[in-house]
């Protein structure tokens, strides 16, 4: 009897200290934006066997993206800088359309964006 009850009472502060635990823990990841998300996506597509630099690029031998690696980032690039309020014609105004500007823009959002969250977490906390 006194097993039961011993293992009864185990179970029961198991079980509690798993109810304790909060459902909704702030993370990075569960705090990016839609449009953070897609251009996260899209730069981790780039590792996709069928994305990666072919050996022609790879012979190029230089650290930039060739154009067609980033087209696969430029729509989600887009979307990032346009959730922030920016304008379509403000976007081309600023970029002259070219990709590569494009993604470093959006880079830059991103990180800021990044950073934001991680001190809200940390003022939580």
């Amino acid at each position: 009897m006194k097993k039961h009850f011993l293992m009864a009472a185990f179970a029961a502060l198991t079980l509690a200290s798993c109810n304790n635990e909060s459902p909704s823990v702030n993370t990075v990841e569960s705090m990016k934006s839609p449009a953070m998300e897609n251009f996260d996506k899209a730069f981790k597509s780039l590792g996709d066997p069928q994305n990666r630099p072919t050996e022609e690029e790879k012979k190029r031998n230089t650290s930039e993206l060739s154009d067609r690696r980033k087209a696969l980032l430029v729509p989600a690039s887009k979307e990032l800088i346009l959730s922030t309020g920016v304008t379509e014609s403000e976007l081309m105004r600023k970029t002259g359309g070219d990709m590569s500007q494009i993604i470093v823009w959006a880079t830059q959002i991103y990180m800021k964006k990044s950073d934001e969250i991680r001190k809200n977490i940390k003022s939580e906390k």
